[in-house]
C-alpha cells in the first residue's frame, strides 16, 4: 500500500515537472501567443519609434490578427482603427496614398496609421502608455477629462477607476499581452 502510494506521488511530482517544462518553454509559449506580420509592425514601430511589442499587442487585443476586421461600431483592420481617426491621421501624417480601402484590408498601411495614431496619443499624454492605450480606445478628449477631474490617475495601479468598462478591460489585456510578448520576444523585435 506504502509502495503504491509512492509511485502515485512520484507520478503526479513527475507530470507536474514536465507540465512545468514544457508550457515554460519559449516554443510553447510562442505558439500561443504569435506575431503575425512582424516585418510591417518593427517598420512601422521603428519609424515612429514605438516598441513593436506594443503594437503586436494592440494588434491581438483589437483584431486578433484578423486582417479585414470591422467592429460592430466600425473600426476597421487590424489596428482597428476608426475611419475618422483614420482620415485625421491620412491628412496630419501626410501619408495620402494610402485609401481607406487599404486601411481595411491591408496590413502594412493599417499598421502604419495605427502606429502613426498610437505615437501620436503618447506623445499628447506625456508617453504614459496606459493613458494612450485608454484614449486609443476610448478617445483622446475623454481620457483628458478623466485625467483633468481626477477620475483617473493614469496608473496602471488604479485602472479600476476608470469608469468605461470596455477600456478599462482594453487596457489590463493589452497590457497582459505586451507583458507576455515581452518575455517571449524581446530579444527578436
Amino acid at each position: 500500500m506504502k509502495v503504491l502510494r509512492k509511485k502515485r506521488v512520484l507520478l503526479v511530482l513527475f507530470i507536474a515537472l514536465v507540465s512545468v517544462l514544457f508550457f515554460n518553454s519559449s516554443w510553447m509559449g510562442k505558439w500561443i501567443y504569435p506575431i503575425h506580420y512582424k516585418e510591417a509592425i518593427v517598420k512601422h514601430a521603428k519609424t515612429f519609434d514605438v516598441d513593436p511589442l506594443l503594437i503586436a499587442a494592440i494588434i491581438r487585443v483589437e483584431s486578433n490578427y484578423k486582417l479585414s476586421s470591422e467592429s460592430r461600431k466600425g473600426a476597421l483592420g487590424l489596428m482597428q482603427v476608426m475611419p475618422n481617426t483614420a482620415s485625421w491621421v491620412i491628412e496630419m501624417g501626410k501619408f495620402d496614398s494610402v485609401t481607406m480601402d487599404e486601411v481595411k484590408h491591408e496590413a502594412e498601411p493599417n499598421i502604419q496609421i495605427g502606429s502613426w495614431y498610437i505615437k501620436s496619443l503618447l506623445t499628447k499624454f506625456n508617453n504614459n502608455t496606459y493613458v494612450a492605450l485608454a484614449a486609443y480606445n476610448a478617445g483622446p478628449s475623454v481620457v483628458a477629462k478623466w485625467l483633468q477631474n481626477e477620475t483617473w490617475d493614469g496608473k496602471f495601479e488604479t485602472v479600476k477607476k476608470i469608469p468605461y468598462g470596455e477600456t478599462k478591460n482594453y487596457v489590463q489585456r493589452v497590457v497582459y499581452y505586451y507583458n507576455k510578448y515581452k518575455d517571449l520576444y524581446q530579444n527578436e523585435l
